[in-house]
């Protein structure tokens, strides 16, 4: 499928952007022209069943598959959010882009018992906007305007499509580019253990002190500072 794309900025670099589930290209609002401020040719995807692209079967896997029929090969620099790091993660060896960056990527999802539930993330749909700025109390007001559109334009079937992974171990094996992985503080899908994982395997690991899930909304500034010497 070719997925529907934003893009900031007219670099000689190019950065490529890949959101995580229930969200869009929306989600990158300051990202992308900060990247784009530093020379960059930003391009953020909608995966399918968000935003403005199409809809199907939904897996991991077919997702990747959408990526890599969407975006140019070798890039400067991809960065992949939590369904979009495990995405990307899919897709690397066919994107091979110079540099990875897995925000809080989805390399592990609790089992039903420990609390993962598809549905439960389908019931997110209808979340109204005191919910949402409940729950993410540092989101600046245009974030929790930008998910309630989100929501609205989300398949929620597409969470479905991750009920098989529920439990499994989705680490990869290493950096098939040079990697980074930024965690949430703490992060729910990226345990201790799991990050002393990820450095042996020949990840760079760095915690963004404070910071929940979605980095870039929660603490900007310093989503932008844990990038540097990546970016």
């Amino acid at each position: 499928m070719q997925l529907h794309t934003r893009t900031w900025g007219e670099g000689d670099r190019l950065a490529l952007l890949i959101h995580g589930i229930m969200a869009d290209h929306r989600t990158w609002r300051r990202v992308g022209p900060a990247l784009a401020a530093r020379g960059y040719r930003v391009v953020a995807v909608d995966l399918r069943g968000h935003g403005a692209s199409g809809r199907g079967a939904y897996t991991p896997e077919i997702f990747a598959d959408d990526v890599v029929e969407t975006l140019p090969a070798g890039a400067d620099l991809a960065i992949g959010h939590s369904l979009g790091g495990l995405t990307l993660s899919l897709a690397v060896d066919r994107l091979r882009p110079r540099r990875a960056v897995f925000s809080d990527p989805a390399w592990h999802l609790a089992t039903a018992e420990k609390g993962f539930s598809p549905a439960a993330f389908a019931e997110f749909k209808g979340a109204s906007r005191e919910r949402i700025a409940a729950m993410n109390p540092r989101w600046e007001a245009a974030d929790v305007d930008i998910e309630l559109e989100t929501l609205r334009a989300w398949d929620e079937a597409s969470a479905f499509g991750l009920a098989a992974l529920s439990g499994v171990d989705l680490l990869p094996a290493g950096p098939v580019v040079p990697s980074l992985v930024q965690l949430a503080d703490p992060s729910f899908l990226i345990d201790a253990a799991k990050a002393a994982v990820l450095e042996e395997r020949g990840f760079e690991v760095r915690t963004v002190k404070g910071a929940g899930h979605t980095i870039h909304r929660d603490d900007f500034d310093a989503f932008m500072t844990s990038l540097e010497g990546w970016i």
